[in-house]
């Protein structure tokens, strides 16, 4: 576990004294300090009016960290606009097309190289500690070997499992294959219907999937950005993966919306999500149940690994005001405003050295999963990798249900993502 602090360049606006390359256009004069002929951004506080888009809970929290930054940058105005995750996507695409973007935009993970693709995003300033941060998280952050953004917060997907049933299973928590297969079939002798769930079908059973294509040692991608999905390490995988549903530890078919409430019952003894299902496992049983479920990392076969999430703060290509823009970005990754942020949205750091206060160190409910980002890995960052992961949801749920032999699903994969090819080109 990685406890070294390493700061963020210019941990606040007031010290900012960077000399960072923009590509962004003034508003107005009245829109705050324009990047100058330079291309470079000013030292001192942040000026001017900045707007920010930002969705979810996020958009709905955000004025709380935008009254700070107004507070050590008296003369800017930061207006939030919360967007509805749903149709973000769409209502970003018309503002890069129309070029009536905001200044600074939340961006998740999987989303970036669409944008970068419009040309709407700005290269991240070479100022900013790239180190500082999760290597997992940054790297969502590059698409074609540039950084679009900085890395927000993060997310990573963990083991639950009740505590009861690996106690009458007689059981530790597993840390390999072996062990996660002999565990599930213990929860379900303990009383479980069912010893794991795991995703069967619908969008994301990729995301899903992909960390046991990574612990088996396979790669999405080589150094040579060509696919190398058609691997020894698929047909692995996947024998594996498919192998809970048609042994009978798993649900052949996941009903998502039933997973909390039969895990709740103990009719489900454990399945794989991420850090928010805590919360939704307390809202709905009350908080009495944390003493009913444990939360590990995922076991490991050839390596570790597991899938990063989150989103990313960007500012964009065509932002009226960069300067302030980009101070707001640093500001909002600053190790102590990220330990604030996580003390109001619970939203876990991207920033690593963030994790050595007390708030999060001595936190065990969130303790697991600093060790869990330090492996956590990413998709590919390319345009055309939201089309792919749709042909390999469609793969892996033939796989499943018996219709695709492992062989036969990693061609297809292989084969499917060379004809939709990067995006790239």
């Amino acid at each position: 576990m990685n406890r070294t602090p390493r700061l963020v360049v210019a941990a606040t606006a007031s010290t900012l004294t960077l000399a960072l390359a923009l590509t962004g256009c003034g508003r107005s004069d009245e829109a705050g300090t324009p990047a100058d002929s330079a291309g470079s951004i000013t030292d001192g506080p942040a000026t001017g009016t900045l707007e920010v888009w930002a969705m979810g809970t996020e958009g709905e929290l955000l004025p709380e960290l935008a009254e700070q930054f107004e507070a050590d940058n008296p003369d800017v105005t930061v207006n939030v606009t919360p967007v509805p995750w749903e149709s973000s996507t769409e209502k970003i695409n018309t503002a890069i097309a129309t070029g009536e973007v905001p200044d600074v935009l939340q961006v998740g993970t999987t989303l970036m190289s669409g944008f970068v693709g419009l040309d709407g995003l700005a290269p991240t300033p070479d100022g900013i500690d790239s180190a500082a941060f999760f290597p997992g998280a940054w790297d969502t952050t590059v698409v074609d070997g540039t950084s679009y953004g900085v890395p927000w917060y993060v997310e990573t997907r963990v083991l639950y499992y009740r505590t009861d049933l690996a106690e009458e299973s007689g059981q530790e928590p597993p840390q390999t294959w072996a062990d996660l297969t002999d565990f599930a079939a213990g929860l379900q002798d303990a009383g479980a219907e069912h010893g794991i769930a795991l995703q069967t079908r619908g969008n994301s059973t990729a995301l899903m999937y992909l960390p046991f294509y990574w612990q088996a040692g396979g790669e999405i991608m080589d150094d040579a950005d060509e696919f190398t999905l058609d691997s020894d390490a698929q047909v692995k995988a996947l024998t594996y993966y498919s192998s809970f549903m048609r042994d009978g530890l798993a649900p052949p078919v996941l009903v998502e919306d039933e997973k909390v409430a039969n895990f709740i019952d103990g009719d489900l003894g454990s399945f794989v999500s991420g850090p928010w299902e805590r919360a939704n496992l307390l809202t709905t049983a009350g908080d009495d149940f944390a003493d009913s479920f444990g939360v590990v990392p995922l076991p490991s076969d050839e390596t570790t690994a597991s899938f990063i999430g989150g989103s990313n703060l960007a500012v964009l290509a065509d932002a009226a005001n960069p300067d302030s823009a980009w101070k707001f970005v640093q500001f909002a990754t600053d190790p102590a405003v990220q330990v604030d942020w996580f003390g109001t949205s619970n939203d876990l750091p991207a920033v690593q050295a963030s994790w050595d206060d007390p708030a999060l160190a001595d936190n065990e409910s969130v303790a697991v999963y600093e060790g869990a980002l330090e492996t956590a890995r990413s998709t590919p960052a390319i345009p055309a990798w939201s089309e792919i992961e749709h042909e390999l949801d469609l793969i892996i749920e033939q796989v499943i249900a018996g219709d695709l032999t492992p062989e036969e699903a990693a061609a297809q994969m292989q084969e499917a993502a060379t004809s939709i090819g990067t995006g790239l080109d």
